[in-house]
């Protein structure tokens, strides 16, 4: 199978992780040998087709375990939501690039080596658990991750502002403190899993901003004008809560015009 799009719709349409992630590592292989197939040939599916694992249960964020990193239960319950994120993250970048056609070739490479580094930080992380003797769906996880891409599902712009300029952008606010957290008490393969995300992440987040820009300057939209209508009617709640790390997210390709735009009642 060589099928950009034929992978896709397996990765979507099936429940086994270790399938998926053998899936994205075995189409990022083509890619790489210059041997993968970029030609649309399978009708979309909706998006309520799309299928998950029957654990971990999902469940709202009001019960959720505690995630106090001082304690071997909370360390536990923070490297497991983190690593529903990632595998949520797997999701979501096969899913844009299999719902969304006639776009560059480009893009489709793009979003396929996002979801390879989302199947790798979702790997390292459940080796982490192991060994703390918990497994990926041995505590239920957030319910609400995959909201954003139904709710967008007919709107490329909007999937890009939601998701890598908006949900994976969040990333860059509040993984640097983590960080910091995890360096005072010295545990190194917690800030090492966690500085590998934070640099991936800042690529992932950059991409989407291309990709927003570009396509907004190619239907002759302002792309700043762009951003704040799409936040405004699809984000609950009318915009995110800062603080804002600006410096990276300057690097992830917001302006200063977003950044001052997201800071307006927002804590600084």
């Amino acid at each position: 199978m060589n099928n950009l799009f034929e992978i896709a719709e397996l990765c979507l349409h099936q429940p086994s992780i270790d399938e998926k992630l053998a899936l994205t590592h075995h189409a990022k292989l083509l890619l790489d040998k210059g041997e993968l197939n970029f030609t649309p040939n399978l009708p979309v599916q909706p998006i309520n087709h799309v299928i998950f694992p029957e654990r971990p249960v999902l469940q709202a964020p009001r019960h959720m375990p505690k995630r106090n990193l001082k304690t071997q239960e909370g360390l536990v319950a923070f490297f497991h939501a983190i690593a529903h994120v990632e595998f949520m993250a797997i999701y979501l970048a096969w899913d844009i690039l299999y719902r969304f056609h006639g776009l560059p070739n480009q893009f489709y490479q793009d979003w396929l080596c996002v979801a390879d580094e989302e199947a790798q930080h979702f790997e390292l992380l459940r080796h982490h658990l192991h060994s703390f003797n918990v497994g990926y769906g041995d505590l239920p996880a957030h319910g609400g991750l995959w909201d954003h891409a139904t709710e967008t599902a007919d709107n490329l712009l909007a999937r890009l502002a939601l998701v890598p300029r908006c949900m994976e952008a969040r990333g860059l606010d509040v993984t640097p403190s983590i960080i910091a957290k995890f360096v005072a008490m010295k545990d190194e393969a917690g800030e090492a899993i966690l500085n590998r995300i934070l640099a991936d992440e800042i690529k992932h987040v950059e991409r989407g901003s291309y990709w927003f820009k570009t396509i907004c300057d190619q239907n002759g939209l302002e792309p700043e004008n762009q951003y704040r209508t799409l936040i405004t009617q699809y984000y609950r709640g009318g915009k995110p809560k800062g603080p804002f790390n600006r410096e990276m997210r300057k690097i992830a390709g917001f302006s200063d015009a977003e950044l001052d735009w997201l800071e307006i009642d927002n804590p600084i």
